[in-house]
């Protein structure tokens, strides 16, 4: 009956980058709060979901024609767009809301890659709450360059624990790729000046959130909460996978992509326990033809079982005929159900581009890594998890910066097999064990959102 009390007292609206590995926190960050009795509705500003007004459980979703953000991130002309468009929207939603639902909205939680829309939620009377979706040691990079604590580019080759508080001593390549300046100019300048800009209003906003847990990232999210109060409330993935506390909790929800399932699970159920490679590089990272091929021979040679989402997009870089040569040990798939992936028994290493979302999902599912970072936060993230959290091996690319086949096949089997590879098998359940605890009633993260749900009717009772 309390739960029904409260939830009548608080309304938050939920805006995600309209990207998958943005939507997804977001939309389980809505799940967690509507657990707790505050009545969410989450926006998705995308052409590519279902177009209509739904639910998911308890959160309402609304979806507004807008172009996807995949594959857009270094569009000025994209993100001004946006810009315009939900600062437009907005306010006629929020009215219409208000009306429909009965329940006035007091709260706009939304991206911190929007921190724009502080000033919206201000201008209509809204308390605002930011929802940092990379990992706190990333963040931190992100605010010493905002704070002009560390040079763009960096002057040495480590970067030092004092220039960067509470981070391991991080090479230049362990840096994100626009903080490395590996980008070209036009491009890393205006990359650069987004992801910093998240800290544009970070000390305004009055509530900060990051998808992180506290055991995980400790003396990261301590550092940074030193600055102003911050609130870890990872890992943001569904509860079947975690605490089981939200019931039917499977997936994620609105997605943008159609999960090609070509007898994947029925594949997987076939071979034996952790025996299989997944192999996974994300919505949008696209590899040159060469770097396909070694990885591709790099996956035979290792005589593992694997499991390769290959998108459509990129089927073409594929070395011919090389799906049906490999058919007796391979398997390769447009899209997958990672989760459901990740959590099945066969699976025994994840090859991954270390996008924060992956890596979160593979801590909490206990699997290990092959990290093969990118671009963005992707190296940072490959740093931790085979020198800080030794979960995984990081691949070495040659003088061209191609990772060959040989490399992919000894980083493979050095997760694989032998002491070394049974190392990173306990040091992962380790890390599925402490995600669950943090996600678990009363952990630290569950906490932090029964806090922020308390504190919403509090405020609601005040006004």
């Amino acid at each position: 009956m309390e739960k029904q009390e409260r939830k009548s007292k608080s309304h938050v609206l939920a805006i995600p980058v309209p990207a998958q590995g943005h939507i997804n926190p977001m939309m389980q960050f809505s799940k967690r709060l509507a657990s707790k009795g505050v009545q969410v509705t989450i926006v998705i500003f995308s052409s590519k979901v279902l177009k209509h007004t739904h639910r998911l459980g308890s959160v309402e979703v609304v979806t507004i024609d807008f172009v996807s953000y995949e594959g857009k991130l270094s569009s000025d002309d994209y993100l001004k767009q946006l810009r315009a468009t939900v600062t437009r929207k907005l306010p006629e939603l929020v009215a219409e809301l208000n009306n429909s639902s009965g329940h006035p909205i007091s709260c706009l939680l939304y991206d911190s890659h929007l921190p724009w829309l502080l000033d919206t939620a201000r201008q209509l009377g809204l308390t605002g709450a930011s929802l940092f979706t990379q990992s706190c040691a990333v963040d931190n990079v992100y605010y010493n360059v905002h704070e002009m604590q560390l040079k763009i580019p960096p002057e040495k080759l480590l970067v030092t624990v004092s220039r960067l508080p509470a981070l391991s001593a991080l090479e230049i390549t362990d840096l994100p790729s626009f903080v490395q300046g590996m980008d070209s100019e036009s491009e890393h300048s205006l990359l650069l000046n987004h992801v910093v800009g998240q800290f544009s209003n970070f000390r305004e906003a009055d509530w900060i959130f990051v998808n992180t847990f506290s055991t995980l990232e400790e003396e990261a999210v301590n550092w940074l909460a030193s600055q102003r109060s911050i609130k870890p409330i990872g890992p943001m993935i569904p509860s079947f996978y975690l605490d089981k506390q939200l019931e039917d909790d499977r997936e994620y929800g609105p997605s943008l992509f159609k999960p090609n399932l070509d007898g994947c699970m029925e594949w997987l159920d076939s071979k034996e326990t952790g025996s299989v490679v997944y192999v996974s590089f994300g919505s949008m990272t696209a590899l040159g033809e060469e770097q396909m091929e070694e990885i591709a021979w790099g996956l035979k040679r290792s005589d593992c079982n694997f499991l390769w989402v290959v998108r459509e997009s990129e089927k073409k870089k594929l070395p011919s005929n090389f799906a049906e040569e490999s058919s007796e040990k391979g398997l390769i798939v447009t899209w997958s159900q990672q989760l459901e992936v990740l959590a099945h028994k066969s699976v025994g290493c994840f090859m991954t581009h270390c996008g924060w979302n992956s890596a979160l999902e593979a801590l909490s599912l206990g699997v290990p890594m092959v990290a093969m970072p990118q671009w963005t936060d992707q190296p940072t993230n490959a740093k931790y998890i085979a020198d800080v959290w030794h979960v995984g091996v990081r691949v070495k690319a040659n003088k061209k910066g191609i990772v060959t086949k040989e490399e992919v096949e000894g980083c493979i089997r050095e997760v694989m097999e032998g002491e070394r590879g049974s190392e990173m098998r306990r040091n992962s359940e380790k890390w599925m064990k402490l995600a669950k605890t943090a996600v678990d009633e009363g952990g630290s993260s569950d906490k932090n959102i029964t806090e922020f749900a308390a504190e919403l009717a509090r405020k609601f009772h005040e006004t």
